[in-house]
């Protein structure tokens, strides 16, 4: 097998997230953005270490499985893995991935899997979105949307995407139009030059007023006008027929290189630059740039799981580790003593302390800082940890100062699973057994999906069953002895 050769087969199976497995000349090749029992035509693209790699040139038949996709997008953007899946099929195939991970990372006693958890809304659930301005071809014309499936540089325009809110569409179709007529230029990567860079919307989900905050990202302007253009774009907007209200028509200004939304100002056109959502009862201030689920019903039902597996939390101390803007600290802090949550992103710690006196709650402390370094600092000990941590996981020593806590349980929440398989072995190998673990489906169509897993210290329960038997025995050999003494001498 060499580099650029050309073979046919069958994905056998697909590995999480969207890795195809198929077989030529007696090794596996993964090839992405496949389902299992297609007959595809690929491309090697790498071979290292007895493993190759392909890329997908064409699907020569399709799977028993596949079924008409819902958008009309599918074939060309990279927004979506599973569209050519029915939804049951999709939740199926993820549950069988994430076991398969699980049942090899954990020892022992079997667990109790619990399935996967739906989202409540399959299409129209993302609260946020990044769209980009490029072209689809060079030279070609202004487009705005997300990237050609495995393209870096070709953009396509989705103002039908299914899994967006139907308001960013017409606020995407809307931009695209005003900034096509005036011939206003995209940012190029490579030079460096033109203007136009994402439109960034974000939207309320689960409140009455439905609020919407749209952010146009831009280069710096090189001529005069850009106060007149951003007026004109701005009026454009407020002329559309939404389901939700603005709350606020923002420019932001990024002249750094990678392409990536970047905050290096950003001034309010109209409006605010922040707006509410609601979660489980409490309210939440949303900025254009903080973190929040990107599915709001589906974080209801999320945050209900953890909650579920956490239990009574009278009268204890919880972290909440790589709490973000601090919602899973909330939601449990009116059930606690005391919360604390630690995140390293310094503006998620500032929307946290905000929202944290937005729902009346004295009980909450966060804390900014890199949770390796910080938990050396808190005085404080849990009686219960909360883990929610990037896409990589937990640090392996962070997770050893973790564990030294030796609290009864811990609930790890994970949006990778082969990631949370890594960090559960170390636990295990301390004493921590899994109980249970199920998932809950944010991110309807694509190929991730959340994990949330209940661990108890088996360690810990040793020693109290010691320290319980040396209790009953001393109490054995004195109500023995205070016997002897009495009249009967029983």
């Amino acid at each position: 097998m060499k580099k650029g050769q050309i073979y046919e087969g069958t994905v056998e199976k697909v590995l999480f997230p969207n890795k195809g497995q198929v077989k030529a000349e007696e090794r596996t090749v993964t090839v992405k953005n496949t389902v299992p029992g297609q007959i595809i035509r690929y491309q090697v693209t790498k071979i290292r270490k007895g493993k190759a790699e392909g890329r997908l040139l064409e699907v020569l038949e399709r799977s028993p499985l596949e079924c008409q996709p819902a958008c009309r997008h599918f074939s060309d953007c990279g927004g979506c893995t599973y569209q050519n899946l029915s939804y049951e099929e999709q939740l199926r195939l993820k549950e069988h991935q994430v076991k398969e991970i699980l049942s090899q990372a954990v020892t022992g006693d079997s667990y109790e899997f619990e399935g996967v958890k739906e989202s409540p809304r399959r299409y129209g659930y993302r609260n946020k979105m990044e769209f980009s301005f490029g072209d689809r071809q060079k030279d070609g014309p202004l487009e705005l949307g997300m990237h050609r499936r495995g393209s870096f540089y070709d953009i396509v325009t989705v103002e039908d995407c299914r899994i967006a809110d139907e308001d960013f569409g017409k606020i995407l179709k809307e931009t695209l139009a005003f900034f096509r007529e005036r011939e206003i230029p995209f940012y190029h990567k490579m030079s460096h030059k033109g203007y136009l860079r994402h439109l960034l919307v974000r939207k309320a989900a689960n409140t009455e007023e439905k609020e919407i905050l749209a952010d146009l990202v831009t280069a710096s302007w090189a001529e005069d006008g850009e106060k007149e253009l951003l007026e004109a774009w701005k009026e454009r907007l407020f002329s559309l027929p939404l389901e939700g209200t603005f709350a606020g028509i923002l420019h932001t200004r990024n002249d750094r290189s990678a392409d990536v939304v970047q905050d290096e100002g950003t001034e309010a056109l109209w409006g605010r630059d922040y707006f509410y959502e609601e979660l489980l009862g409490l309210k939440f201030q949303i900025t254009p740039f903080s973190f929040f689920q990107t599915n709001s019903t589906g974080a209801e039902v999320l945050y209900e799981t953890a909650r579920s597996y956490i239990g009574d939390t009278k009268d204890q101390v919880i972290f909440d580790l790589y709490s973000g803007t601090g919602t899973i600290a909330q939601i449990l802090a009116p059930v606690a003593k005391k919360v604390i949550g630690v995140e390293i992103v310094e503006e998620a710690v500032e929307a946290a302390k905000k929202n944290a006196k937005l729902n009346g709650l004295s009980n909450c402390e966060f804390i900014v800082g890199d949770v390796l370094k910080v938990l050396d600092t808190i005085e404080e000990k849990p009686d219960f940890i909360v883990l929610d941590p990037p896409r990589d996981g937990v640090h392996p020593k962070a997770l050893k100062k973790i564990m030294d806590y030796g609290v009864e349980r811990m609930v790890y929440i994970s949006c990778k699973p082969t990631s949370l398989a890594r960090d559960l072995a170390l636990l295990q190998e301390q004493g921590y057994r899994v109980e249970r673990a199920c998932c809950v489906d944010m991110f309807c169509w694509s190929g991730n999906i959340e994990t949330v897993c209940l661990l108890s210290n088996t360690q810990r329960k040793k020693k109290e069953s010691y320290i319980t038997l040396d209790v009953e025995m001393e109490d054995y050999y004195r109500i023995k002895n205070e016997g002897k003494n009495s009249n009967t001498g029983k």
